[in-house]
């Protein structure tokens, strides 16, 4: 009786916690679901492109061909989802691009419709083709993925000559060009707004991590501040305006600025933990009081494009702080202390020189104070890059790879909703493929999320739409004037939530095709249908060939090793081969390495907040994984302050100790990575580097500035 009770205890516990358990997921999804990010509304985003798609309408209404009119607006309004409010350059050429690769597909759609199995091939290749681009990046995957679609919808509208599909091909490209135009229209008057933008939300960030401080078990502050400002000043490395060279200089000072916060940072933590330095924490405290209110009024002063404060007093009070720093330097301290001392005195001053050079180039005075910047990332010859994205797409040729498997199983599934759609024999049975191709992405929660937003937001707005008709019979003007809010609408709202850009799109469809004189008793019933069979399709595709997060964040988290483990190979030479931090190609390699770290954390973290959400994921494995990602930031800020020592101490030989512990930090990340990847590797293997450290604290002479950071840092 007792042993049966135990066991009914026991297995009521582990129902309580399945329970638990799917309640967690369940809210978890369910918050995926209703998530309203009113961050991304773009109201002025949302009118140009409504405008982009009313014009072409308003054209064909007035020459008499509403469906030339509706023919170029569907192209504007397909370019329409490749705007955004990055820099008007990438913006361009990003929108030119998906107006050429759609202009493509209305015309290879309309021409090859009539021969089902080249249009099911041709559509095959594309969609192995979209799936694949996802792993060169979101850009060329957005393109591939609209490029589809548009294939998908053109092909079940054939046409009935070489010019016809010619001529629908160039309504598509011109409305797309329009719509490019719209966005583009505004940069001689604000050609750097983006970049000042990026900029001055990165300087916020700064100024609220200086007041704040950055406790070592999180990220280092600012750091999608940091990937957004890079992304948007990419464009300037070829520039040659004082414009451009002082929006770089302004972000070179940026990284700086944040390097000195973080080593100033750990020193305050350092010294407090020694008794008799509250005079020297509390100097620590008032500097980087004074540093953020500078960085914030930098921050507002390129928000608003106008001349800041210069801030002469809090740039003296700063001076004024170092010298405090220098003048108390605690007689008979202990020589680590001591050591401290100087390094935050040495970085206080470094800030406040960064400080006042980042205030003048903001304040759009002069040049005299900016310091040349050199560029790591130089923009690089088109067929370097064009290389280097089939290199990327190459190396992606595997099952091992999870954008491989994803262009499987779009091309699979587009096949199979196509083929499904041609027996049936319906007008208008596009939508089953048309939806596979929206919904089906190469992870679980995606897929899910998007499959079930899609279906409400279809019927949602197919119900929107039927009880407009119902409620009003509208003549071409209103149904032109109804297509511009629904576009409005999609656009403004539609990146905030899923769900609203389905029931938008949804409703503006039926419009579209009414404007060309199809009835809406006629799309309706197939798009309800047809959606039904395609998200179900799509999701059947994942529960038969799951590509579940679980199986990548091992991965992602090799990447964050090697990533690591590539920054601190390069900081290890510098101190190994004094003098070299300052050529230009070892600058150049450190850029480059802290870029790929930046990048791979932010996968990572990215890929542990969907496993989050993934069924099935142990809660054992997520709190394991946050430890990692834990020590892993501790790992970097140490490593980060390493780097700052490099130009704040002066160049002494390199103790054998200190190759020894850093050669064998580096083979640990290696193996690490190694096991992550499925490599056997014993506990025997890895070193003990607390016994490198403790040879490498007592070796060289204590008093030497730079012996004792490199003591403190790697401990």
């Amino acid at each position: 009786m007792v042993g049966h009770a135990l066991a009914c205890r026991v297995g009521w516990r582990q129902v309580s916690l399945w329970c638990a358990r799917l309640n967690s997921l369940a809210s978890g999804f369910w918050t995926t679901i209703t998530h309203f990010d009113r961050a991304r509304l773009a109201p002025v985003m949302a009118l140009r492109n409504a405008l982009g798609v009313a014009l072409p309408l308003a054209i064909g209404v007035a020459v008499g061909n509403p469906a030339g009119g509706a023919m170029a607006a569907t192209g504007a309004l397909d370019v329409a989802f490749s705007d955004g409010t990055d820099p008007y350059l990438h913006r361009g050429r990003r929108m030119l691009s998906a107006a050429f690769f759609v202009a493509l597909a209305v015309f290879a759609g309309r021409l090859c419709g009539r021969n089902h199995p080249l249009a099911l091939l041709l559509e095959a290749a594309c969609a192995f083709a979209a799936g694949l681009l996802v792993a060169a990046g979101p850009t060329p995957g957005d393109i591939g993925g609209i490029t589809l679609v548009t294939l998908i919808v053109f092909s079940a509208s054939p046409a009935t000559s070489f010019g016809k599909a010619l001529t629908s091909g160039l309504l598509a490209l011109a409305g797309g060009v329009l719509q490019t135009i719209f966005s583009l229209a505004l940069w001689p008057v604000h050609r750097y707004q983006p970049e000042s933008r990026a900029l001055a939300t990165l300087y916020a960030e700064l100024g609220r991590s200086a007041a704040a401080g950055v406790p070592a078990t999180e990220p280092p502050a600012a750091t999608e501040a940091i990937l957004a400002a890079r992304a948007a000043l990419g464009s300037l490395d070829s520039a040659r305006s004082v414009e451009a060279e002082r929006y770089l200089a302004l972000f070179s000072q940026a990284e700086r600025i944040r390097l000195a916060l973080l080593a100033l940072r750990r020193l305050h933590v350092r010294l407090a933990r020694e008794p008799g330095t509250g005079d020297v924490t509390d100097i620590l405290d008032q500097a980087r009081e004074l540093a953020s209110g500078v960085l914030l009024s930098i921050s507002g002063a390129l928000a608003a494009g106008v001349k800041g404060d210069p801030h002469d007093a809090c740039l003296r009070e700063l001076r004024a702080c170092g010298e405090r720093l220098r003048a108390s330097h605690g007689a008979g301290a202990a020589p680590q202390l001591t050591a401290m001392r100087a390094d935050a005195r040495w970085q206080l001053d470094a800030l406040t020189g960064q400080l006042a050079s980042a205030v003048e180039l903001a304040a759009h005075t002069s040049q005299s104070g900016t310091r040349e910047f050199e560029r790591g990332e130089a923009a690089q010859p088109w067929s370097l890059r064009l290389a280097g994205v089939f290199a990327v797409l190459r190396a992606n040729l595997t099952l091992d790879s999870a954008a491989f498997r994803h262009a499987l199983r779009l091309a699979a599934c587009v096949v199979i909703a196509e083929t499904i759609a041609r027996s049936i024999g319906w007008h208008r049975a596009y939508w089953g493929p048309m939806t596979v191709a929206i919904v089906l992405k190469p992870d679980f929660t995606t897929t899910f999320s998007r499959g079930v937003l899609r279906l409400a937001g279809t019927f949602t707005g197919l119900a929107l739409a039927t009880a407009l008709f119902h409620a009003i019979s509208p003549t071409a003007t209103t149904l032109a004037l109804f297509i511009v809010i629904f576009v409005f609408l999609m656009r403004w709202a539609g990146p905030a939530n899923y769900g609203v850009l389905v029931t938008a799109l949804t409703a503006l469809v039926v419009l579209l095709f009414a404007s060309t004189g199809v009835a809406p008793a006629e799309l309706m019933p197939a798009r309800a249908l047809f959606t039904v069979v395609g998200g179900t399709i799509a999701l059947a595709a994942y529960r038969v060939w799951p590509t579940w997060e679980r199986t990548q964040v091992p991965e992602a988290l090799a990447r964050l090793l090697d990533a690591y483990r590539a920054y601190f190979q390069a900081v290890r030479d510098a101190y190994l081969h004094p003098g070299i931090e300052r050529d230009a190609a070892f600058a150049a390699r450190l850029n480059r390495a802290r870029q790929s770290g930046r990048l791979a954390r932010t996968t990572l973290e990215a890929s542990v907040a969907r496993l989050r959400l993934e069924p099935g994921a142990a809660a054992s494995r997520l709190t394991t994984l946050q430890a990692i990602l834990a020590n892993s930031h501790r790992f970097i800020h140490a490593a980060m302050a390493l780097e700052a020592g490099l130009f704040r101490s002066q160049p002494v030989p390199a103790r054998p100790q200190f190759a020894t512990f850093a050669n064998n930090v580096d083979s640990t990340l290696y193996f690490l990575a190694a096991y992550l990847r499925g490599v056997a590797v014993e506990p025997g293997d890895l070193p003990d580097l607390r016994e490198d450290h403790r040879a490498l604290a007592q070796s060289g002479a204590s008093h030497v500035e730079r012996y004792e950071l490199v003591n403190v840092e790697t401990d």
